[in-house]
């Protein structure tokens, strides 16, 4: 690896601005890879011009001056044979004057625009013409992601160099029937230089065979990466568990309802697994309300009784207050020592939770990311419950496996209710074996979904107020905590206070996640209980919230939420036989792309429907959030649009893995230089 301070022109300055897009190395460079291209290769007259776009021109500099303004500006007119165009520059420094002279001849790039004097051009990018001046590039021009203070010709003229003089050490990494018929460096030169006839629209979608050679290579450098982490995790042996003779029959028996067909097939797999001396790598996906709790539950039946203890992870304090509660109804009665840990806890109650997690006599220990700080000992963990995963970073299962004891690692057990494309499911969890529950218990109703504008708000109001004084209950959800200057959206404590203003006859409640724990718990019961028509909420109530008998919800500014999170939001009805409706508030007026997310929701209720819409409009950061992919960190695929190399991938990196394991562990470090190293087993 040859650090770009080799480079001629890199010193250290320049090295610091490379350091913030993450170049360190020339290779670093070379897999830098432009994000547009302009076409630099032939000069237009100056009659041709159409505003709005860029051109190469060419003409002599007739007059210089100061324009007045609130801002000093310095203005050049230049002119050709068959026009003229001003060109405007706001910063003013010296290689900029030596060059705009009167009478100078010059070679320019930049956007037109109208301005105060006709065509105008704002800091174009400029070159003195004179006899020894080459002739304009015969390929197109890249325009690559920069930052401040690192202009585009001078990161030309560091890929320029490293491409002369490093890309002949570059390694093939992929066996050659997968390299598209591009050898790599000569995949990377047309990327960066592409001849003037290349195909734009082929490089803009990044479907040239170029490019979809690099993108190959990176998938499968991300998929040795996830099957390097599941190798790591296996290689120690966990605990065999035989299926549950008396707990989760006691567990059942318990329950006011049957399972359905799709928990009981989950299940199975889940009792398969942990038959196994190879920890258990299960992802559990289901819809909002499809059941999962009662699976994972069953899971710790099977841990429980073989004298193990059982961790759930949830992401928030509100969701594993919520799991806390549920389990220790299910389980208390059975004789299970039930635990809570949180980040909140403080003193003697938090020493106390950590010895009796310590010593074995919690037996199910719930709470947040708390459990997997340093101090938290377990005694035997046979079994880690994580929910709703997408919350943490990909790595942090793995801080889980230290907790088992010396020489055991875990089952582990993942669930979310944010049902993901069998795309992301491939690049995020391919770590992981993957269940869905794909069916929804008996006595649901599907729930209806409208969208109004905001200027109906009025209306709406007086809607959900009547229906609760009918007996029936409702949400309605902000997204906002406080008032804030920068953003519009109806805060929950203004909200709060309207509501009661307006309808006094009515029991109201406040949630939100500013709130203490015990202050929304109680709020949360009231509600369950019906001592509450109307709760007025945060996103906190997103995901584990179960009162069967509110079938009203309001989203006020839905359209600042992605896709997958009004899907959940709107789960929260719709869990009893009362027939329920969703109310998406927005404002207007909506773009076309709020209007398509909106639509999407009002025509579906199928999360898995929603989940391949939203990564087609919004990526896979609104699926998964910006932890999960951060740590996928991409950098020339993109899962919605390259989903169909998937397959293939998995399969390259099963074989460089089994045959080449120099080359995995080499791709590794071109594309995914942060990512941790896992033994290779």
């Amino acid at each position: 690896m040859t650090s770009v301070q080799q480079l001629q022109g890199v010193g250290g300055a320049a090295a610091a601005l490379l350091e913030k897009l993450n170049i360190f190395t020339t290779d670093d460079l070379l897999f830098h890879l432009p994000r547009d291209y302009e076409d630099r290769s032939t000069v237009i007259p100056m009659n041709q011009l159409v505003v709005g776009r860029s051109y190469l021109l060419e003409g002599e500099v007739k007059s210089l001056d100061f324009p007045p303004g609130k801002r000093k500006s310095l203005a050049a007119l230049l002119q050709d044979d068959t026009g003229k165009v001003t060109l405007r520059f706001y910063h003013i420094y010296k290689n900029l004057t030596d060059k705009l002279k009167a009478g100078h001849r010059l070679r320019i790039f930049g956007e037109v625009r109208v301005g105060a004097r006709g065509l105008e051009m704002y800091h174009p990018e400029i070159q003195l013409v004179t006899e020894h001046t080459a002739l304009p590039k015969t390929q197109l021009t890249a325009i690559y992601p920069s930052t401040e203070g690192l202009t585009q010709p001078k990161l030309r003229e560091y890929v320029k160099q490293a491409l002369k003089q490093y890309s002949d050490h570059l390694p093939e990494l992929l066996p050659e029937q997968y390299t598209n018929g591009y050898a790599l460096k000569q995949a990377l030169l047309y990327i960066h230089e592409p001849p003037v006839d290349a195909n734009m629209q082929q490089l803009a979608q990044g479907s040239h065979p170029a490019q979809q050679r690099l993108i190959f290579e990176e998938l499968v450098a991300h998929q040795v990466s996830l099957l390097t982490r599941r190798a790591y995790i296996r290689q120690i042996a966990s605990p065999r568990f035989s299926p549950s003779q008396t707990l989760a029959k006691a567990l059942l028996t318990g329950l006011p309802f049957e399972m359905t067909q799709a928990q009981k097939r989950v299940s199975k797999e889940i009792v398969t697994d942990l038959k196994q001396n190879k920890p258990m790598l299960r992802l559990v996906q289901g819809d909002v309300g499809a059941g999962k709790t009662l699976v994972a539950a069953l899971a710790a039946c099977h841990t429980l009784e073989a004298q193990w203890q059982v961790a759930l992870m949830a992401p928030t304090e509100i969701l594993a207050e919520q799991h806390y509660l549920n389990f220790k109804r299910w389980f208390e009665p059975l004789g299970i020592r039930v635990a809570w840990l949180s980040g909140k806890q403080k003193g003697k109650a938090r020493s106390q939770a950590e010895l009796s997690i310590k010593t074995g006599e919690a037996q199910l220990v719930i709470g947040t990311h708390a459990l997997f700080q340093d101090n938290v000992e377990f005694a035997n963990l046979g079994l880690v419950i994580i929910d709703e995963q997408h919350r943490f970073g990909v790595d942090q299962r793995l801080a889980l496996r230290n907790k088992g004891s010396d020489q055991l690692t875990p089952h582990q057990l993942v669930m979310t209710a944010t049902p993901i494309p069998r795309t992301l499911a491939m690049s995020a969890y391919g770590d992981l074996d993957t269940s869905i529950i794909d069916e929804l218990p008996p006595g649901r109703t599907p729930i209806q979904t409208v969208t109004v504008p905001l200027d109906r708000r009025e209306q709406v109001l007086n809607r959900i107020a009547s229906n609760c004084r009918e007996g029936k209950q409702a949400y309605w959800v902000c997204t906002l905590v406080e008032q804030s200057e920068t953003l519009d959206a109806q805060a929950a404590e203004a909200t709060y206070q309207e509501m009661k203003e307006r309808f006094p006859e009515l029991n109201i409640g406040l949630v939100h996640g500013k709130m203490k724990a015990d202050e929304k718990q109680n709020v949360m019961q009231a509600f369950k209980d019906n001592q509450l028509q109307l709760l007025i909420a945060t996103t906190v109530i997103e995901v584990g919230v179960d009162v069967p008998n509110a079938s009203i919800m309001v989203i006020e500014n839905a359209e600042r939420l992605g896709l997958s999170q009004l899907h959940q939001l709107r789960g929260r009805v719709g869990r009893g036989a009362t027939a329920s409706f969703c109310a998406l508030l927005y404002k207007s007026p909506l773009s076309q792309n709020g209007h398509e997310r909106l639509s999407i929701l009002r025509e579906s209720n199928d999360g898995f429907v929603i989940a391949e819409k939203d990564l087609e409009i919004r990526g896979p950061g609104e699926l998964l959030g910006t932890k999960q992919t951060g740590d996928m960190g991409f950098r020339v695929a993109r899962l919605e649009r390259d989903d169909h190399l998937l397959t293939q991938a998995h399969y390259v990196a099963e074989q460089v893995l089994k045959n080449y394991p120099k080359q995995a562990d080499a791709l590794l470090k071109r594309w995914l230089p942060e990512a941790p190293r896992y033994a290779y087993v």
